[in-house]
């Protein structure tokens, strides 16, 4: 797939240096960081090599990327390494998809103390979670989840909420038993929304009496226990969003959708339409919507766009993508050994199995292959941070693949 006709880095690029004037002081260094590694993600500013095909000799020039986790163009190698552990881990059944969200209330303080309610956030549905499956009257088991953590929505205002995926079933207390649940069916969606909100607002009252959260602008007053209270009062008995979405076909689905969803950033470049005069155009999904109505258009003035792509990034450290219940990372391997056992899954794969047919020894195709040709690519030169390469990228016309 060839590079996008325009990325958020061109955006960076030709108007970053306004905006961070225009928001001096009121940008966080770690914005800065975000922003100064897109732009020079993949430029001669972050060095790189050159690569020559073995079979007809085009050259090309790489240059290095930033590795930021926010890049949008950084996060597809990332994802197919963190996939390829995933997959070794799937089991043979059903898996489900739910969806925990914060009231706008919330997430509007949240924006002011990130580390501390995303954290609230995952713990609270995670326990959630826990505590409801293994109540015996619900499923009565230790189940397995994967949540990941998204802070927009689609025209990326902020709107923090947890992707979770959870095989169908659970390991029995006593782990001698696989329980699996209803076809079709994980848990009850209000009973989840019921104890995620009773939760939810507890951890954060005792954050703010420990003294864990600021409030700037006009949330300034909520610092007092007695206002925070009020502001909280609300909340506990509205009814919060949390959402089961339809079980996935299988394994496969599962990963095709974390592929999507694991290292996603706030917009992809592929989502971009146009940065004129007008400020950057984009395709969005409006979900009040149906059908082909949903999908839209939007344009914003620049530095709105610039300012709400910084919104999502993320704190020093913390961890978007977490692990709970038997894929909790500590036992996780043994755990869902143990869970194959119960299921009676092949326990070694088609390549280890002394039953399955052999097959043909194939060739491996080349980790690098010519654009041109397919053959080989080899890398002749690296090249340092600010430098040039000595060597100069092909400039013919692709030749035509001619071996046998």
């Amino acid at each position: 797939m060839g590079r996008p006709a325009l990325e958020v880095a061109d955006i960076f690029r030709d108007h970053g240096a306004t905006w961070r004037a225009a928001n001096a002081g009121h940008v966080s260094l770690a914005q800065l960081k975000v922003m100064s590694a897109i732009e020079r993600c993949r430029t001669a500013a972050l060095g790189g090599h050159v690569a020559r095909c073995e079979d007809c000799e085009h050259t090309t020039i790489a240059y290095n990327s930033c590795r930021n986790r926010h890049c949008p163009k950084c996060q597809g190698a990332a994802a197919r390494d963190w996939l390829t552990d995933r997959a070794a881990e799937l089991l043979p059944v059903g898996y489900f998809h739910l969806v925990f969200t914060l009231p706008k209330q919330v997430a509007d303080i949240a924006y002011q103390n990130k580390r501390v309610i995303y954290d609230l956030l995952f713990k609270a549905s995670a326990e959630t979670m826990l505590t409801i499956a293994a109540d015996p009257k619900h499923l009565g088991a230790r189940i397995g989840i994967t949540a990941v953590l998204h802070t927009w929505g689609s025209a990326m205002p902020h709107h923090p909420h947890i992707h979770m995926i959870v095989p169908g079933g659970g390991l029995s207390p006593d782990d001698k038993e696989w329980i699996s649940c209803r076809p079709g069916f994980f848990l009850h969606v209000r009973v989840l929304s019921r104890l995620f909100r009773r939760l939810f607002l507890e951890k954060l009252a005792a954050a703010h009496v420990a003294g864990h959260l600021r409030f700037f602008s006009h949330h300034t007053a909520l610092a007092d226990g007695a206002a925070f209270k009020r502001y909280l009062k609300p909340l506990r008995k509205a009814e919060w969003v949390v959402y089961a979405k339809q079980p996935f076909a299988g394994p496969e689905a599962v990963l095709a959708y974390l592929s999507r969803y694991t290292h996603r950033v706030a917009i992809s470049n592929r989502r971009l339409i146009a940065a004129d005069q007008r400020g950057v155009t984009f395709k969005w999904k409006d979900y009040r919507a149906t059908g082909s109505a949903r999908y839209k258009t939007m344009t914003l003035p620049t530095h709105e766009f610039i300012r709400r792509f910084l919104m999502h990034v993320l704190p020093k450290g913390f961890h978007r993508i977490r692990h709970y219940g038997f894929l909790a990372n500590g036992n996780r391997a043994a755990n869902v050994a143990r869970a194959r056992q119960l299921l009676a899954a092949t326990l070694h794969d088609q390549a280890t199995d002394p039953e399955a047919p052999e097959k043909p020894d194939q060739p491996n195709p080349p980790a690098y292959p010519c654009p041109s040709c397919g053959g080989p690519m080899v890398i002749t030169e690296t090249f340092e941070p600010g430098q040039k390469p000595r060597q100069q990228r092909s400039r013919d016309p692709p030749c035509q693949d001619t071996r046998p």
